[in-house]
């Protein structure tokens, strides 16, 4: 599964904002610097879905805002379970 997603990173904690028309917005609290939002925002979704870190992969957006996701190992339903109905 694909999706897009748009970070705010420095926030208070990391948290599911929910859909803006096509694009999952999420708070991160690592700062955009060298990767570390990046980095926590894998981290934060592997946890949340309950999948290894190594199944999400950034495929645009490396140093941007917004940014295309790759999720493998969990279905739409599950996602939506998951991380919209937190």
């Amino acid at each position: 599964m694909i999706i897009k997603v748009k970070i705010t990173p420095n926030s208070r904690a990391n948290q599911v904002i929910g859909f803006e028309q096509d694009t999952l917005k999420i708070k991160i609290k690592a700062p955009a610097e060298k990767g570390k939002a990046n980095k926590e925002l894998i981290s934060f979704l592997a946890k949340k879905l309950k999948i290894a870190k190594s199944s999400i992969t950034i495929l645009t957006g490396q140093t941007s805002r917004l940014k295309k996701l790759k999720i493998e190992s969990v279905s739409i339903k599950n996602f939506t379970q998951l991380i919209v109905n937190k």
